[in-house]
């Protein structure tokens, strides 16, 4: 019987599951790539049949449902007559096949057919790419408005490169949102909770909250515990941000935003600062997050303050879609077509 090292036997099988992997992975890669191509090609012919002329006249509303019945009879499931209508309105709104990712799934590209306003369209396209969303990450981000809520925080040039280029993060001004959405904690507005119970359902969804939060957020822990003088405090959260090398601490209130709140987080960023840096760490952030704040009370809490503290908002329902279209359209009217 062969003798075999069970050391050697568990590397082999390592190497092995690893090789699978990332073949398997690569062959999905391909794959997905060719059906992109594809379908965005199906797309191509059948926009270009129908812009022959008089042909486009005679043949415009039946087309789609003849070729429906014609490759399904042919090739099986996959082109029924509202699969070929997003195959054309794929090339229709990416008509430059070399705009197209091999990153996103003809999944991803679905959702994103769904937005009707280039700036939105290419900004998810964009942030699909960096933060590699799955769909069901995609759909809740398109929910929840992101891009109307970081877009909102951004003069016209802003709003217009972050649709080229998607969020970069370069500032700590550039990780807050204005509000953030917890719908996914499942609370009815008007239930009452504290503010423990609030911070506890966000540790059970950390994945969720982390999607919310954005890129580059590590978790650190809650109720971080400090000692000043002969007092201790407890910060609700603490985060470390990888790609601005600090530590962000959040402190959740459940009704409005108080002065007190504001004087309190800037203690804690001194006392982080002096405590808890360590060589190659910037300074840290703090967020104030309630459900309400009064803007001139905050304007002058925070006045004079040196310290990167931001007071923000949050909902515990998917925002208003129409209110926030609307607010965008009146800050691009001079380059926004509505």
């Amino acid at each position: 019987m062969l003798d075999i090292q069970t050391t050697d036997y568990e590397t082999l099988k390592h190497h092995l599951k690893t090789l699978l992997s990332k073949g398997r992975e690569k062959a999905y890669t391909l794959v997905n790539s060719v059906l992109v191509e594809t379908y965005w090609s199906v797309g191509k012919y059948i926009v270009e049949f129908e812009q022959k002329g008089d042909e486009k006249a005679e043949y415009g509303k039946e087309l789609l449902t003849r070729l429906a019945k014609d490759l399904t009879l042919e090739y099986g499931k996959g082109f029924s007559r509202s699969n070929l209508f997003q195959m054309r309105a794929f090339y229709i709104k990416f008509p430059k096949i070399q705009t197209l990712s091999d990153k996103l799934s003809w999944s991803h590209y679905i959702e994103i057919l769904k937005i009707d306003d280039e700036l939105e369209r290419n900004f998810y396209l964009k942030q699909c790419e960096k933060e590699n969303w799955s769909v069901r990450e995609l759909k809740r981000q398109m929910k929840s408005m992101l891009f109307h809520r970081i877009a909102l925080s951004k003069d016209k040039e802003g709003v217009l490169e972050l649709s080229q280029k998607g969020q970069e993060i370069l500032t700590p001004q550039d990780i807050v949102k204005e509000p953030y959405i917890f719908e996914f904690l499942g609370i009815e507005q008007d239930n009452r909770y504290l503010e423990g119970e609030l911070e506890s359902k966000l540790i059970e969804n950390l994945e969720k909250f982390l999607l919310e939060l954005g890129k580059g957020f590590a978790f650190i822990g809650r109720q971080y515990k400090i000692n000043i003088g002969s007092r201790h405090f407890f910060i609700d959260l603490v985060f470390y941000h990888r790609i601005l090398k600090c530590f962000v601490l959040i402190d959740l209130k459940r009704g409005e935003i108080e002065h007190n709140d504001i004087g309190q987080m800037n203690m804690y960023l001194n006392y982080f600062k002096n405590e808890e840096n360590v060589d190659g760490d910037n300074e840290p952030i703090g967020i104030v997050l309630g459900a309400y704040k009064d803007n001139i009370l905050v304007e002058y809490a925070t006045q004079n303050i040196t310290n990167s503290l931001f007071v923000s908002k949050y909902q515990l329902y998917l925002p208003d879609k129409e209110s926030l279209i609307d607010e965008l359209h009146r800050l691009l009217e001079d380059t926004y077509e509505k």
